[in-house]
């Protein structure tokens, strides 16, 4: 089979793998009765979503239970940043209209709010890491430009190692700098691939500018993004709650626990943090708000009367009979894996929703929204089997939110990898300071063992 004149050779599925992928798909089919057996915990998590105890943390918190005479029961959920509440952390920066996003950095990064000086001098050190080497965005950003941001992010991150002359150095202060440049530099590779993709993919006008010292990691996504760096206050105020609620949260996600399974083999930190990527790139992880905003999308189409609940409550059933949308049977933004009653993050977010929805003119969608927040857990509650209450969640709102500030649907996951990328250099630098063992599960071989056969016997 001769596939050197082929311009397809990276995408094309032939009858012959399609065949080979059959194969595969038989010999791999594990009997699902057996995990049950073997006590195996699929996910690292157990029957009622729990996840496994698989290390110890002082970045972050979640709780979404409390004891009742010694019994645990669900409770509305709550988030620390190093013992902080994230509610008191929001209200403290919004009351004295100050951006939150430097300052919670400083917090999960040294472990203790910053004075007033200290919070200055950080800022000044973000802002002087917010440049990249020369002819950079020329030679790798607008060179082979990708459809897909995340994987745009992680091949700028991973170039990156070749302009570190201490690449390799896993000390705590040369990771430090490294984790506060790639913080820094996450919106200029986001952004910049992003416009490079618009402009040769989509032939739309190529804008490239520059990052200002000056400005917040908010406003500067604003500036960089939009072809006049134009802005409301209020829209830089809500980009940088967003970005607080999503810097971390609680260490076991799928992306930070790679930060640490990846750390733990001492490899140097750009691979980490583009194994960090890979992770939340995938829709289960990151691209949650992506499939609220298309749900919502085709409800609005689909449902002739926004206020009408009960029309409203016709499509959700759809959606969970698998007759509409994506044919998942899913309710996007509905539902934890640990949240039951509330997700802290979605409670702090709503208000500031609201507000910008007003700004925009868009309260028919908010409208909307709330209604499909008080109809869908009732119904999902209804119509399956419930280990735990469900909720809406953070993605419900953020998609909204960044569809209000016209930000491009390509650069909905990597805005959550800027700010989760401060989660996981915390746990990275966690992961370093404690000098624990290679991270390494098992797994248990269920397959049978056999003989080996010369070629003329098979």
């Amino acid at each position: 089979m001769a596939y050197s004149d082929s311009t397809n050779v990276y995408s094309e599925l032939t009858p012959e793998i399609e065949r080979l992928s059959q194969i595969s798909r038989e010999v791999d089919v594990i009997d699902g009765d057996l995990f049950t057996r073997f006590n195996v915990k699929r996910g690292l998590r157990d029957l009622n979503g729990k996840g496994v105890l698989t290390g110890l943390t002082h970045i972050s918190e979640i709780r979404a239970t409390r004891d009742v005479n010694g019994e645990s029961v669900p409770a509305d959920g709550e988030l620390y940043y190093r013992g902080y509440d994230i509610h008191d952390l929001i209200d403290g920066f919004s009351r004295e209209k100050r951006f939150g996003f430097e300052e919670v950095t400083y917090l999960l990064l040294f472990g203790h709010l910053p004075k007033r000086s200290e919070l200055k001098e950080f800022e000044k050190l973000l802002g002087f890491y917010r440049s990249l080497p020369t002819s950079f965005v020329r030679d790798i950003i607008m060179k082979a430009p990708s459809r897909d941001m995340m994987n745009t992010l992680a091949r700028s991150v991973l170039t990156l190692y070749s302009y570190d002359d201490r690449a390799d150095d896993v000390s705590l202060p040369n990771v430090l700098r490294q984790c506060l440049q790639l913080i820094s530099l996450f919106p200029m590779l986001s952004i910049y691939g992003y416009q490079a993709y618009n402009h040769y993919h989509e032939g739309n006008s190529l804008y490239i500018h520059q990052p200002q010292e000056s400005l917040s990691t908010a406003e500067n996504i604003l500036y960089l993004l939009r072809p006049d760096s134009n802005y409301s206050n209020l829209e830089a105020r809500l980009l940088d709650v967003c970005l607080v609620l999503h810097m971390e949260h609680g260490g076991g996600n799928n992306s930070s626990f790679t930060t640490h399974v990846v750390s733990s083999s001492m490899t140097d930190t750009y691979s980490v943090m583009a194994a960090a990527i890979g992770s939340l790139k995938g829709p289960r992880h990151g691209g949650a708000n992506i499939k609220v905003v298309r749900m919502f999308e085709e409800m609005k189409e689909e449902v002739r009367d926004w206020a009408d609940d009960e029309e409203i409550e016709a499509y959700l059933k759809k959606l969970l009979h698998k007759e509409a949308f994506d044919r998942a049977g899913l309710i996007y933004g509905v539902g934890h894996a640990i949240y039951s009653r509330s997700d802290p993050r979605a409670r702090a977010l709503k208000g500031f929703v609201s507000q910008l929805a007003a700004e925009k003119g868009m309260e028919r969608e908010w409208g909307l929204y709330t209604k499909v927040e008080e109809i869908a857990p009732r119904l999902i509650a209804s119509e399956r089997r419930m280990y735990k209450g469900v909720s809406i969640n953070v993605d419900f709102y953020s998609g909204f939110v960044y569809q209000m500030l016209n930000l491009p649907i390509e650069l909905y996951t990597p805005i959550f990898a800027m700010a989760r990328i401060v989660g996981w250099s915390a746990h990275r630098m966690e992961e370093l300071v404690n000098d624990s063992k290679i991270i390494r599960p098992a797994y248990k071989a269920v397959g049978p063992v056999m003989p080996y056969l010369p070629m003329k016997k098979r």
